[in-house]
């Protein structure tokens, strides 16, 4: 039987993969906030690229307004897609007991099956087309999961959230023992810890149901980072608590908060922004930033976290605007 392993984030890359978003769908979209977005995507490749290749995945009919915002050092690889979370509709890159690349493609259903908005027909065969593109093995899994709903720490473990793989709209014939028992042949793994739910704006519209991306997340084997909500104003105050409280009875893991940015809502509702949502590329990381006070706190923290790392702060706004952050739109290759 051959046995899978999926590299923690700050292992060497060989790429990073991005998708360009087909379709506008912010709550007051017009010709202004599409130019908005198109710049944020942009400028989180134009970052990574100092590091690392990055190659793009662009529809036709966006190939030519993507190559006026894209470095020129950004690979465009044009390709039918339905949407611009590469971290979500993209292959998990494992290695085999050869060390060779093997992308493991998903069931995509729309995080969900959130018809309203969400379409998923193209970007549930991205996987399979980036494995072609490469000339790797593609393993299909019927579990439906996306990359963001995963965390390892290289060593066995993975971080999951209950309303996301357990969630009706993804799995509801499988059981907690079926959903561990598939996560761990794809990554693995053979401990998983489950979180109960995820932060509070991402069951609302454009939301994933909980994605642990943006709640907890590994910095090196034994440490986690969670999202620390320290205004008892806000909901998510009660979901940091709760998180924490998990993690100290399931683990001896070294935690470590995050303090959440201080704004508490915008022009929708209460907010889901957390520097949680971060990217390791080769030599930096990259750090979403909220023009908020918060920002030079959390560079710090990750600074301690990551030495030997360059912490960029990259204006992730426009991106939690249509429901993810930098995390969401990254998918690593590794060497």
């Amino acid at each position: 039987m051959v046995t899978l392993r999926m590299p923690p984030e700050w292992a060497p890359h060989e790429r990073t993969w991005m998708a360009w978003m087909e379709e506008d769908y912010s709550s007051n979209s017009d010709q202004a906030s599409t130019k908005r977005m198109h710049e944020a995507w942009a400028r989180v490749a134009n970052t990574i690229v100092n590091f690392e290749p990055v190659t793009m995945l662009v529809s036709q009919a966006h190939e030519q307004e993507a190559r006026g915002y894209l470095d020129s050092r950004v690979n465009i690889l044009v390709a039918d897609i339905d949407d611009g979370w590469m971290r979500d509709s993209g292959p998990t890159f494992v290695k085999n007991d050869s060390n060779e690349l093997i992308a493991v493609d998903w069931t995509f259903n729309g995080w969900g099956n959130q018809g309203g908005w969400a379409s998923w027909e193209k970007d549930d065969a991205v996987a399979l087309l980036v494995a072609r593109e490469l000339g790797v093995v593609s393993v299909r899994s019927r579990l439906v999961n996306e990359g963001g709903g995963i965390h390892v720490n290289g060593a066995g473990t993975v971080l999951l959230t209950e309303t996301v793989q357990l969630g009706s709209g993804r799995n509801p014939e499988w059981a907690r023992a079926e959903v561990e028992n598939e996560i761990h042949r794809m990554l693995g793994t053979d401990r998983a810890v489950w979180i109960r739910r995820g932060l509070t704006r991402d069951y609302e519209d454009f939301g994933t149901q909980g994605h642990i991306d943006i709640v907890a997340c590994f910095a090196d084997e034994n440490t986690i980072l969670y999202h620390d909500q320290q205004n008892p104003e806000h909901p998510d105050f009660a979901v940091s608590h709760e998180v924490r409280r998990t993690l100290e009875e399931q683990t001896n893991f070294k935690l470590i908060g995050v303090p959440a940015p201080t704004v508490l809502r915008d022009s929708h509702g209460v907010v889901d922004y957390s520097y949680i949502n971060h990217y390791l590329c080769n030599g930096a990381v990259i750090l979403c930033a909220f023009d908020d006070p918060n920002d030079e706190a959390a560079k710090q923290i990750l600074e301690e976290v990551y030495p030997g790392r360059q912490v960029i702060l990259v204006d992730a706004l426009e991106i939690f605007a249509r429901g993810g952050g930098i995390h969401c739109i990254t998918q690593q290759q590794p060497k």
